[in-house]
């Protein structure tokens, strides 16, 4: 505690009580979570406040519950001491911990699951069991069937065999609008995918999956978002010099995306035992749990170790290569999250790019080895690509032996 007060009167009144002990753990929790000092003070003093409050109503250990927690808030309120944003959370927290020590006896009560959420959970339970579907792609499904379910049934009774061809034809014509070309065509595969789900559990008899209209989408109709190698290199001397433990982290992951070409969530579900240091190898977790051990260039295996070394926080238990800079120190939760690495190192190094994700360090990788008479097959393979048509695309930004087999323009020029 003397980490957080300099007073000791104050720590001796924190820790006077029989949950006062547990104070001091939750203080050692927070610190293992990378949370600030000031921060950390703010949420042991409330927690102590709070057991000060728990002895004047002469409330049991064993029998706080989460009610308490709101009563004590509302205390505080109506003496005029106020409530900060967080004050909750930071009860909430040390409610648990208390449950963890086993307390208290009470087990605090996840949200109330509405039946639209219910359903969520088991198609995609199906989808993980029964299809065998990467968790991004799942992760892309989820949000627009939720839409949908809550457009037609709101927060009340999910009735699938009320459904109708109307029903999802309005949907998608509304919905369809406010998205992109290439979101559209998420939008109608996810939709596609649960009701084909619905009707094989019984819900519904009608194939409603064949009433999803279709989209436009030709094949290879457009170019690969990529940026000019020299502003990649740019990018990555603006980060060097950022001596900081953050500019560190964002080193290594803009290497790994620059020169292996891997994509966003691949980066960012890397663990400490996917680097073989001896053999200078990297395990990648790709598109449907497959696993590639790719060679590890000297320039990246640099960059990870001096992150490891004089960046990455000592977290016990969190095996995630790569760790949010602000508390709670975890692993990246957001599919997008090294996405908004790449968009803010972009913006630092003043480079306008139409495109601000993590896919187009992957789009330049391949463009320049083809530039540098790399065969597509050889990018497939650096890119573990499953088809060949897959990587075609990336014979549209070879644009000198584009130039050979275009014809003359009829009667030649104006």
């Amino acid at each position: 505690m003397n980490r957080f007060f300099k007073d000791v009167r104050t720590i001796e009144r924190m820790k006077r009580g029989p949950l006062g002990h547990y104070i001091t753990l939750y203080g050692d929790q927070l610190l293992a979570h990378g949370y600030r000092k000031k921060s950390c003070r703010r949420k042991l003093q409330l927690s102590a406040d709070f057991t000060r409050w728990l002895d004047r109503k002469k409330v049991v250990a064993e029998q706080v519950t989460v009610r308490h927690v709101e009563d004590y808030l509302q205390s505080r309120k109506r003496s005029g001491v106020g409530i900060h944003l967080g004050d909750r959370a930071a009860v909430i927290e040390f409610l648990k911990l208390l449950r963890q020590q086993r307390v208290t006896k009470e087990r605090i009560s996840p949200p109330p699951v509405t039946p639209s959420q219910k359903l969520l959970s088991e198609y995609d339970l199906y989808l993980q069991k029964e299809r065998a579907l990467a968790l991004a792609t799942r992760i892309n499904y989820l949000p627009f069937v939720r839409r949908f379910l809550v457009s037609r049934f709101g927060s009340g009774r999910v009735d699938l065999s009320r459904l109708r061809a109307l029903d999802v034809l309005k949907f998608v014509r509304r919905t369809a609008g406010q998205l992109k070309n290439k979101r559209v065509l998420l939008m109608t595969t996810a939709l596609r995918s649960f009701l084909r789900f619905a009707r094989y559990r019984g819900d519904i008899t009608l194939d409603l999956a064949a009433c999803v209209p279709p989209v436009a989408s030709w094949s290879l109709s457009n170019l690969p978002k990529s940026l000019p190698p020299a502003q990649v290199e740019q990018v990555l001397a603006d980060v060097r010099q950022r001596s900081t433990a953050v500019g560190r982290r964002d080193l290594a992951i803009l290497l790994l995306l620059a020169r292996l070409g891997l994509r966003g969530g691949e980066v960012g579900n890397l663990v400490l035992e996917d680097i073989d240091w001896e053999n200078s190898r990297i395990a990648i977790r790709g598109k449907g749990d497959r696993v590639a051990r790719l060679p590890m260039p000297a320039d990246v295996g640099k960059a990870i170790a001096a992150y490891l070394q004089n960046g990455r926080p000592r977290v016990p238990g969190e095996r995630r290569l790569f760790l949010r800079a602000r508390a709670p120190l975890t692993g990246f939760k957001r599919q997008g999250s090294v996405g908004s690495v790449v968009k803010h190192a972009l913006e630092r190094a003043k480079i306008d790019s139409p495109r601000k994700g993590s896919h187009q360090f992957r789009h330049t990788l391949a463009s320049t080895m083809l530039q540098n008479g790399s065969s597509l097959s050889e990018i497939g393979e650096v890119l573990r690509h499953r088809s060949p048509d897959t990587t075609a695309i990336y014979a549209k930004v070879d644009f000198l032996s584009l130039r050979t087999l275009a014809l003359p323009w009829p009667g030649g020029a104006p």
